[in-house]
């Protein structure tokens, strides 16, 4: 066969798609990895070897077939009837619909067929790769674009009962039992996965300042900024705050950032890297203001436009037309306490089991705590996912103790590797 024939026919394979076990990120064969290093249209076997998930930074070897979401509107397909359940398996109830929920749903079914899985989620449980809320913008991707799977597949797929559009109110740990809006819910084990949510500050009132942790805030967000290019200010320049400066200043907004530190990720990268940071923006014309501590935002009239204002400790103010506050996450602790867990930074487990200080109780993802320390990180969730399936189920598992993994800071003007900290 000859070489142009040959390409011909790998011209008309069909584009295929693997996603990520780490992150959920789905790598599209026909429009590849620009950034990576990867031209539109790269095979999946033509990736090298030392190409990493642009979301979380694990391997290839990660990665696996992938076929995309049915067609519909988001969330459309969101189930609204409570399919019954043996009394005399309750099984396991999972609370959360995002990365961490799921992953454990995944985790169970994989060890266990049979064994009675209910899913609670405040939203749809639509999948999707959270940190690329942080990167979207830029990429001119929508709310759609980012769904990989609709919740009601996924629970198709995994026969699981989901409960949709629903929150927890409170634990009753003695007699395994929670309780939520659409009713109560007996089980044998209980793992909670409800994430993190952003910090609230005083001076930084809801309505006047963004907090973007997921993709209906996101969505939101979109549909303001899609009116045409704006002046967004930025509070905070940790790992969000960063990635979300740096997207949409390549989106095409004039973009402030504003901490009260010296240098953006001070808590993260060397002086060197943040210069690195601070270079790349420079050139896309991001401007930052350091030892910025806000005393205050509000919302002015200027003529026939409105405006809000951040007000400095130190005197200096700026204007903007969206300000976005990504100072950090924390958790509800209320449900949690609720159950009698031990709380500190995040409910605490154990670092090999994920089990929490009350028995049939297990946690993963945003909301726990180890050693003191929160772990908000993508790349250990399918870990801990393992681990708290193998510790429900009673089956062996290799266990290993948290270490701190690597992070991708998603910011086009200066990527780089940092490593997490517990």
């Amino acid at each position: 066969m000859s070489a142009v024939l040959a390409a011909v026919l790998e011209d008309e394979r069909p584009w295929r798609q693997f996603i990520c076990r780490a992150c959920g990120y789905v790598y599209d064969e026909k429009e590849g990895d620009p950034d990576g290093g990867l031209a539109p249209g790269t095979r999946y076997e033509d990736i090298p070897d030392d190409w990493a998930c642009p979301l979380c930074g694990v391997s290839k070897q990660d990665f696996d077939p992938y076929a995309g979401p049915s067609s519909g509107p988001v969330s459309a397909r969101a189930v609204s009837q409570v399919p019954s359940v043996s009394r005399a398996r309750k099984g396991v109830v999972i609370v959360g619909g995002g990365h961490a929920g799921w992953s454990v749903a995944r985790a169970l079914r994989a060890k266990d067929p049979d064994v009675p899985i209910t899913l609670i989620a405040g939203d749809a449980a639509d999948v999707y790769p959270k940190p690329a809320l942080s990167l979207a913008f830029g990429h001119g991707k929508s709310a759609n674009d980012l769904i990989a799977s609709f919740g009601a597949d996924v629970a198709d797929d995994l026969s699981v009962r989901l409960v949709p559009h629903a929150f927890a109110i409170a634990i009753d740990a003695a007699r395994r039992r929670i309780r939520t809006t659409r009713g109560a819910f007996d089980y044998d084990a209980l793992v909670l996965a409800m994430g993190a949510r952003p910090i609230e500050a005083k001076t930084m009132p809801a309505d006047l300042c963004w907090r973007i942790n997921a993709l209906d805030t996101w969505t939101k967000l979109h549909a303001v900024l899609a009116r045409g290019p704006a002046r967004v200010a930025v509070i905070g320049a940790g790992l969000v705050g960063c990635e979300l400066a740096d997207d949409l200043a390549h989106a095409g907004h004039a973009v402030t950032v504003l901490d009260p530190g010296a240098r953006p990720l001070a808590a993260w990268a060397s002086a060197q890297e943040s210069q690195r940071l601070l270079d790349g923006w420079n050139r896309l014309g991001v401007r930052f203001m350091p030892s910025s501590a806000i005393a205050s935002v509000q919302r002015r009239s200027i003529g026939a436009r409105a405006v809000t204002v951040l007000h400095c400790d130190d005197g200096t103010f700026v204007d903007a037309d969206v300000v976005i506050a990504a100072i950090g996450l924390s958790i509800d602790a209320r449900l949690a306490r609720s159950a009698g867990l031990l709380v500190d930074s995040g409910i605490a487990v154990d670092a090999t089991t994920l089990a929490t200080s009350v028995p049939a109780i297990y946690a993963a993802g945003d909301c726990v705590s180890i050693d003191g320390r929160p772990c908000r990180f993508i790349e250990p969730i399918a870990r801990q996912a393992q681990a708290i399936a193998a510790a429900i189920l009673e089956q062996p598992f290799e266990a290993t103790t948290f270490k701190a993994p690597l992070v991708r800071l998603k910011t086009r003007s200066a990527p780089m590797t940092l490593t997490g900290r517990p």
